[in-house]
């Protein structure tokens, strides 16, 4: 995984809060994009949506693509350009949109990161390895695997950085921040040091963790924590207050609750008595 300029012979990313990706369709690199990104085609751009499959596949892997990404929730079809001429893309909330270059290393992102891809690229659906991860890290069960040559255009919120991780190096990193990493990275979760921390750290319980060697790219400003943030300016609530609070009733109802159970079965000991 390469992480590669914002302005390419063929590409170019410009805007601010809201990039847009524009891209010159035409040439001997094949174009397409997910469903709904496209903003805008200028010259004799024509497009057709097809479902997705590997280089050289046939109907059935047609098929089973397509299947896989209806149990995934995503779209059945991809959207491909071709003719002369240039097509603009863009996510669906504000945050930036980044060039990857593809080849030896497939890359794993989460669900709706990617935006288009120009060349040999081939996209479908991975699991996750790792209940724990599946569960409390954040990107959720559903990811997509890109592999093949060419450039991949992927987008989240904020803003993105990448770091490279040395062979057994761990990076912890908030849950859901996590745009994409190599295939060699290895992903899971853990929990915070102790209890303290967890309620009053800000931080919720878990953590995802990744071990080298590869690279990854984090996001600055997930879609939940928009989402929250905008909640909480209509309610006045902060969000670290309301994440200790949460957390705290959470815990005292499950408290209460056992201790409800528990009396209740002392309670008939002491009748049959």
């Amino acid at each position: 995984m390469r992480i590669l300029e914002r302005k390419g012979s063929f590409y170019e990313i410009s805007g601010d809060n809201l990039e847009m990706l524009r891209i010159k369709v035409g040439g001997q690199f094949r174009l397409f994009a997910e469903a709904g990104k496209m903003i805008y085609t200028r010259g004799s751009v024509r497009m057709e949506s097809r479902m997705p499959c590997k280089s050289g596949g046939g109907l059935m892997d047609k098929l089973i693509g397509a299947g896989k990404r209806m149990l995934a929730g995503e779209s059945l079809f991809f959207t491909y350009y071709e003719g002369e001429g240039e097509a603009g893309f863009a996510g669906d909330f504000p945050g930036r949109i980044l060039a990857v270059g593809v080849q030896e290393t497939s890359i794993i992102a989460q669900r709706d990161a990617f935006i288009a891809a120009v060349g040999d690229i081939d996209i479908s659906i991975a699991l996750q390895k790792r209940i724990g991860g599946a569960l409390f890290g954040g990107e959720g069960f559903i990811l997509e695997k890109i592999s093949g040559d060419g450039v991949v255009f992927i987008h989240a919120g904020g803003d993105l950085f990448s770091f490279h991780l040395q062979a057994g190096e761990t990076m912890l990193v908030d849950t859901g921040s996590v745009v994409a990493w190599e295939e060699t990275v290895a992903y899971d979760v853990q929990t915070v040091g102790s209890v303290r921390s967890a309620l009053f750290g800000g931080e919720g319980i878990f953590l995802t963790t990744l071990t080298g060697p590869g690279q990854v790219v984090i996001q600055t400003m997930t879609l939940a924590k928009l989402r929250r943030q905008i909640a909480y300016s209509g309610t006045g609530t902060t969000e670290k207050g309301s994440s200790v609070l949460g957390t705290a009733v959470g815990i005292g109802g499950i408290a209460a609750g056992a201790g409800t159970i528990l009396g209740s079965l002392l309670g008939g000991e002491d009748k049959e008595g």
